[in-house]
């Protein structure tokens, strides 16, 4: 009987099963790993970044034309977290964004010294008005400066705030300080804790006054009563800066990817889509572009 045909171990079979043996788990892993990224929806190699920003570049819709368009250009994904400027700066202090876009120049210095916030370039700006009820019962639209508004206001109006640590909020407080008065001690003023579309939308339903910028209003102005009733003075300007999160603070920083986002806010074909947006459907720019080029 003859028995079952036995090939003999050399040195050069055992090279090549092993051989193979390789080939097949790499093959393997390959694949895996193809199958796993193809779940996720996105290639490999593709770069991603957290952007923390005021509600209001959100609210006023022009996140909503940047972002897709930043995303086509540089190919790189952005995740957009809208927060008040404060709540931003928080979190490029723990590394948990990799670029801001605040609106609060005296809130963002500390973090500049601190070197939280690197390579930060001006970007536009628009200005804070204040809104009513077209009827203005505390008569503000009569007013040569913002200290008297502010009396008035606190003397015989509701206000609402948005309370939220922003920008507008930070705003707010400094009106307040400059026309000497404690705001805790209004009693008909109220803190939303919300953005400023949000805010917005209580004043309107409360008839109440409150401080905007003037991009998110006139976004929203259709769907509101109030009125413009303050505008124009100095200390209304309203300054957006963009920084990069600083990556010898934070491993996790996309350190290229955020300057990849800096360089393409202030490049002067986006500088300019920023003056158009939605100017010819409002009659006026919601902002006004302030790169230099560099």
């Amino acid at each position: 009987m003859t028995g079952p045909l036995i090939t003999p171990l050399t040195a050069d079979t055992i090279a090549i099963s092993l051989t193979r043996r390789a080939l097949v788990t790499l093959v393997t892993v390959l694949v895996l790993a193809a199958l796993t990224h193809a779940r996720a929806g996105r290639p490999v190699t593709q770069a991603s970044i957290i952007l923390a920003t005021t509600t209001s570049t959100q609210d006023s819709g022009l996140l909503d034309v940047l972002v897709p368009r930043f995303e086509k250009e540089r190919g790189i994904k952005i995740k957009v977290i809208a927060v008040g400027s404060g709540a931003a700066l928080r979190m490029a202090s723990r590394g948990d964004a990799d670029v801001v876009l605040v609106h609060a120049p005296s809130a963002e210095r500390p973090y500049v010294e601190a070197g939280d916030l690197v390579e930060g370039r001006a970007v536009m700006h628009n200005d804070f008005v204040i809104v009513g009820p077209k009827q203005d019962p505390a008569g503000i639209g009569s007013l040569a400066s913002v200290n008297l508004v502010m009396r008035a206001l606190a003397a015989r109006a509701t206000f609402v705030s948005r309370g939220d640590d922003s920008g507008t909020h930070a705003q707010e407080l400094t009106l307040w300080a400059a026309a000497r008065i404690d705001p805790r001690s209004i009693a008909r003023r109220e803190e939303t804790g919300q953005g400023m579309g949000a805010t917005l939308n209580v004043a309107d339903q409360r008839r109440a006054y409150t401080l905007t910028d003037r991009g998110t209003y006139l976004s929203l102005r259709r769907r509101l009563e109030l009125v413009i009733l303050f505008q124009g003075d100095a200390s209304l300007r309203n300054q957006y800066h963009v920084y990069a999160v600083n990556p010898s603070k934070n491993p996790r920083i996309q350190r290229d990817a955020a300057r990849s986002f800096i360089s393409f806010l202030v490049s002067q074909p986006v500088q300019q889509a920023i003056a158009d947006f939605k100017r010819d459907e409002y009659g006026e720019s919601l902002f006004f572009p302030d790169a230099l080029p560099q």
